[in-house]
């Protein structure tokens, strides 16, 4: 395919973090007397913007909403980002995808530093020229859209027509659409193909066989 410039989503795309996640967010339950929701209900948690998802499925406002960011940043910085793993076959398709003399770039809701430890632990970092994610406060880049276009600035992208967006959940697709860059949903993730193609990814994959085959084709 035309794409040059890769830009991939990290939770649920690179890595299965899941046990992390799910961990940090049943502290910041806890912490609120919030009843544990059930696994179906807890995915809906798994991708999206932290502060979106607790303001949608929780309910928490104000400070309140900063209290419980802060309880989940603190278990994830010190557990959670551990209890994780990457994904069956993505450590190679980053090295034929670096081969090839493609340009690289995570475009993540996380928060940069935490993707940028966590891309190293993993050993995946050297693989990406720009780790863009969210800023600590979500002020400058608290949307997928503003992390891809901070992405975009930084590795200095002036053909979107040669970039393509990655990821497993509707807010990426929804992302890459604002910056009319296509855009590859990924099934092993957390979303599904209907939440994916009524986001209108350009393309479905059921894994990374079939992407490798759509990036490298």
């Amino acid at each position: 395919m035309k794409w040059q410039i890769v830009l991939f989503d990290l939770d649920g795309t690179l890595t299965e973090s899941g046990p992390g996640v799910t961990n940090g967010l049943i502290k910041v339950f806890e912490a609120f007397d919030i009843p544990i929701p059930t696994e179906s209900e807890i995915r809906k948690y798994l991708g999206p913007p932290l502060s979106d998802s607790f303001a949608k499925f929780a309910g928490l406002r104000g400070a309140d909403l900063d209290r419980a960011i802060q309880i989940y940043r603190d278990y994830y910085r010190e557990i959670g980002r551990f209890e994780n793993s990457v994904f069956a076959d993505i450590p190679q398709l980053l090295n034929q995808l670096t081969h090839a003399g493609k340009q690289l770039a995570v475009a993540t809701s996380k928060f940069d530093q935490s993707a940028q430890s966590i891309l190293e632990h993993f050993e995946l970092s050297k693989h990406f020229q720009v780790i863009a994610g969210a800023d600590e406060h979500g002020h400058l880049r608290g949307t997928k859209a503003k992390v891809i276009a901070h992405a975009i600035t930084e590795l200095g992208v002036t053909d979107l027509n040669s970039a393509v967006m990655i990821g497993d959940r509707e807010h990426d697709i929804h992302g890459a659409n604002e910056h009319q860059i296509e855009s590859i949903g990924v099934l092993w993730g957390y979303g599904d193909a209907v939440e994916l193609s009524s986001a209108g990814a350009t393309h479905i994959v059921s894994n990374v066989n079939e992407l490798s085959e759509l990036l490298l084709g």
